[in-house]
């Protein structure tokens, strides 16, 4: 397990780093991402949010999605994705992002894809299942080692 983190602590501006950990991705009983190394990104009250390389992503599981972008102050503009089973069942509607292009500090996030652990089955890293960051809206990936109270939680409302 990793050491345990306060989310108080993390930065703002938020810190991207590449991890050397597993993390895979689950829709029912089929993965449908997985690798050794992911990028996580740490901002102050939210638990880390977690980016996979495209290349990570079974074939026929990643389908980008047209309509709404978003837009990030740190990070840039954000597309989204739409994750399924292999064979385009059980598709999870902008269930991913990206950042196709985004803002200098953060280029290392160009081709990664960031999801949702709530619109997805199973979410696993560093061998723990994760839990989704409490409320609809952020995609942070909460562990036993992180450390809250998080943004999103309606309990802390003090956090915005």
């Amino acid at each position: 397990m990793p050491i345990k983190e306060n989310v108080s602590d993390y930065p703002r501006p938020p810190q991207i780093e590449l991890i050397m950990g597993q993390v895979s991705v689950a829709i029912g009983n089929e993965v449908i991402a997985k690798d050794h190394r992911y990028i996580r990104v740490c901002e102050t009250f939210h638990p880390p949010t977690i980016y996979l390389d495209k290349d990570a992503f079974a074939i026929g599981t990643l389908h980008q999605t047209s309509g709404r972008v978003s837009y990030c102050e740190w990070k840039g503009l954000a597309e989204y994705w739409t994750v399924s089973k292999s064979d385009g069942s059980d598709a999870r509607d902008r269930a991913g992002w990206s950042y196709p292009t985004p803002t200098k500090h953060f280029e290392g996030l160009a081709n990664w894809i960031g999801l949702y652990p709530r619109l997805v089955d199973t979410c696993i890293l560093e061998g723990e299942i994760v839990k989704p960051q409490p409320g609809s809206f952020y995609g942070g990936w909460v562990t036993s080692w992180t450390i809250g109270p998080f943004k999103g939680d309606p309990n802390h409302p003090e956090i915005i």
